[in-house]
This record gives C-alpha cells, sequence and structure tokens, in this order.
C-alpha cells in the first residue's frame, strides 16, 4: 500500500465547531465510474480516499479535482486481492480522516471471450480482482465501518442480460451479488447497509474499448431511452445508496434505463 497524495488529515470536531465529514473509500476511484462516484461523493460532503491499482497519474488528477472543488480527499495504492494492502487501505483512511463510514468498491476488470475460448489465466484473473477482491474488501469494510455505514459493491446487469462472452465475466458479478445479499444480513444490529449496482450498458472506456461502432450503437438502442448509460447516472446511484438510501439493504440495484 502506498500513499501518492494527501489533503490534510481530517480531526475531530470540538464543541461549536462542525461535525467531521462522512469518509468514504472508493476501489477504483482514479478512472471510469469510479472516479466519477468518488467525485460525486465528494460533491455530497464526504473525505474521499481514492484507491487505485497501478498507476498514480490519474488518481492524484482526481485527487486534485476533487480538492479544486472544495473537497478533501487522498490517494492511496491497493491491490484489492490482497488482504495486507486493502487493511493498509483502511488504515490510511482512519490515519488522514478518523474513521471510514462509505466503501464503494468499483474496482474490477472485464476480459471477453467465448466460455470455450477463454483463457483460463484470463478466468483467474478475472476471478481474484472481480470475487476475491470484493470479498477482502468486504472483510475489513465488515470490521471497521461504523455505525451508520454503507457498503456498496459493484455488480453489472450482463448478470440479467445474458450477452455473449460475457460468461465469465458474468459469473463473477453473480458473486458478488451473493456476497452482497449475505454480508447484508451477516452485519444485523450494526446500522450499515451492504448493496449493489448493476450497471448496464455504460460509455466507459473499459465498455467501449475493442467494440465497433455498430455494436455500440446496438447496445444503446437495447435501453427504452434509446441511449448508453453515462458515469453520471451510476455515480447517482452510488451516491443514494451511499447517502440518504437507509431503508435500501441487501438490493441489487440494476442501472440501465429499463434494458431489463
Amino acid at each position: 500500500m502506498t500513499v501518492t497524495s494527501s489533503s490534510p488529515s481530517g480531526s475531530s470536531s470540538t464543541a461549536g465547531s462542525a461535525p467531521a465529514p462522512r469518509v468514504a473509500v472508493v476501489t477504483g476511484g482514479s478512472g471510469g465510474i469510479g472516479r466519477v462516484a468518488a467525485e460525486r461523493l465528494a460533491a455530497d460532503g464526504m473525505a474521499v480516499v481514492v484507491s487505485y491499482a497501478g498507476n498514480p497519474v490519474p488518481a492524484e488528477e482526481a485527487v486534485r479535482a476533487i480538492e479544486a472543488a472544495g473537497g478533501a480527499a487522498v490517494a492511496v495504492k491497493a491491490d484489492v486481492a490482497d488482504e495486507a494492502d486493502v487493511a493498509a487501505l483502511f488504515d490510511a483512511a482512519e490515519q488522514h480522516f478518523g474513521g471510514v463510514d462509505v466503501v464503494v468498491h468499483a474496482a474490477g476488470i472485464m476480459l471477453l471471450a467465448p466460455l470455450a475460448e477463454l483463457d483460463l489465466a484470463d478466468f483467474d484473473r478475472m476471478h481474484r480482482i472481480n470475487v476475491r477482491g470484493t470479498f477482502v474488501v468486504g472483510q475489513q469494510a465488515a470490521r471497521r465501518l461504523r455505525p451508520g455505514g454503507a457498503i456498496v459493491n459493484f455488480s453489472s446487469s450482463v448478470t440479467k442480460i445474458a450477452l455473449p462472452t460475457y460468461t465469465a465475466y458474468a459469473a463473477t458479478k453473480g458473486a458478488v451479488d451473493a456476497m452482497t445479499l449475505i454480508l447484508a444480513r451477516e452485519l444485523r444490529g450494526r446500522d450499515i447497509t451492504v448493496n449493489a449496482v448493476a450497471p448496464g450498458p455504460t460509455a466507459t472506456a473499459l465498455f467501449l474499448d475493442g467494440k465497433p461502432e455498430a455494436a455500440v450503437e446496438q447496445l444503446a438502442r437495447m435501453s427504452p431511452l434509446e441511449r448508453l448509460g453515462a458515469p453520471d447516472d451510476i455515480a447517482e446511484v452510488v451516491s443514494f445508496l451511499a447517502g440518504p438510501a437507509r431503508w435500501v439493504n441487501g438490493q441489487v440495484l440494476y442501472a440501465n434505463g429499463g434494458v431489463i
């Protein structure tokens, strides 16, 4: 775990001062939906820990964008499938901002091929990051979140849409669904919600990479709204689950414009 940039650490509120902000850890927060979600939570008033896997540059850019908008953020490198890294990630959140209230686990990879053709090394890599990573992050979140907290995992609408070539990826997200629903019940009495957001086709670099224009247009027409989702659409759902949605618990919310 490496801290690559930071803003001043948070402090406890004193008599007559404003309460300390809630604190969110966002894995995969340096790009795509994760970055937009991190910026949205900062706009909601949360201090944000932007967790990234490799390249510090986009993570530092995300921190600067949050700080430029008046928020507080720090970037921390962590392998979400490594228990020691994730424990250190939560340690960093506590050291900088005093605790953790929200975990948005947006980190994941998508490698596509028909089942009969997928390299098993790619399957194992997805399983490690998407499944083991969700388990490891959820384990630390369950141990560390303060009362009133929220865990938001990332699933996918492809578990229902069942598009060809998505077999292995969808299998990892089905595992995320199962972990989400069971963890919500395991945290009984803690006042912590656990939900997953399941985006449909969304215009991110991860989704658009390698797809011909005709395929993108076809996917856009799947929704009755006749467009792809935007990262802001998904971040809005994350904001809801992380904040006011205290009576939504143990659910997978399909954010896909009505595809299913």
